[in-house]
């Protein structure tokens, strides 16, 4: 029997916790031995479970449940691409690829961890693989500046909320031709969300994008902060 899921239940609030507890983990390792085979190792794993997330999420929606929703199978919503984004983030290291992983992650899927649009409770595969999915995107997005010591570039805000405006534009065209519903800009998702608070459609898509470029603008002022202290000293 598959239990609903409770917001803020047992469930969530205890994988919250191990999400805590494996980031932080992971960013004390990778400041304690930056250069150590296991680390790695256990970066390697990490950008594994960023590529593998999406595939395992088909095999669990598969297992669960036997209707067909074009929204659940395409992976056109937001963290479905992040998820990518982080796995070559973490193997390539390219500027851009980690100031997206950083600032959507945070921004953006963190949001999801808390309140997520999620009908099915522990244990189903689907939580799993949805916490699954969604953990590894903001563990990186948090690995990378603690653990691994990146930095945004100058200008790394505008390119962010470039990519945002790029990624809405495309899925809006998605959702207008096959009828769906990516990156919620056609409807808000069942569970409740910050969306809830910010009007009806079409506010809340711009309410959305607002909020997104002051969300970036403050994650950049930790490192503003920093650089303008390194001048100094």
């Amino acid at each position: 029997m598959l239990l609903a899921f409770q917001l803020f239940g047992f469930s969530h609030l205890g994988v919250l916790a191990l999400l805590f507890v494996i980031a932080y983990l992971l960013i004390r390792r990778c400041r304690k031995e930056p250069h150590a085979s296991r680390t790695h190792a256990v970066l390697a794993l990490l950008a594994f479970l960023c590529f593998a997330s999406y595939p395992m999420s088909q095999a669990a929606l598969a297992a669960v449940d036997d209707s067909y929703q074009l929204d659940s199978h395409l992976p056109f919503h937001l963290c479905d691409v992040a998820a990518i984004i982080c796995g070559f983030a973490l193997t390539t290291r390219k500027p851009l690829l980690c100031e997206l992983a950083y600032f959507w992650g945070l921004a953006g899927t963190l949001q999801g961890l808390l309140t997520p649009n999620l009908g099915h409770d522990f244990p189903s595969p689907i939580f799993i693989t949805f916490f699954l999915m969604h953990g590894v995107i903001v563990i990186t997005a948090l690995l990378l500046p603690l653990g691994l010591g990146w930095r945004p570039r100058e200008g790394a805000v505008r390119r962010v909320f470039l990519g945002v405006l790029v990624y809405a534009a495309f899925a809006f065209a998605i959702n207008a031709l096959l009828d769906t519903n990516f990156g919620f800009l056609m409807h808000k998702p069942e569970q409740a969300s910050l969306l809830d608070v910010m009007g009806a459609w079409p506010w809340y898509v711009i309410c959305l994008i607002v909020v997104a470029g002051i969300l970036f603008y403050l994650l950049s002022l930790p490192f503003k902060r920093s650089n303008e202290s390194a001048l100094k000293n």
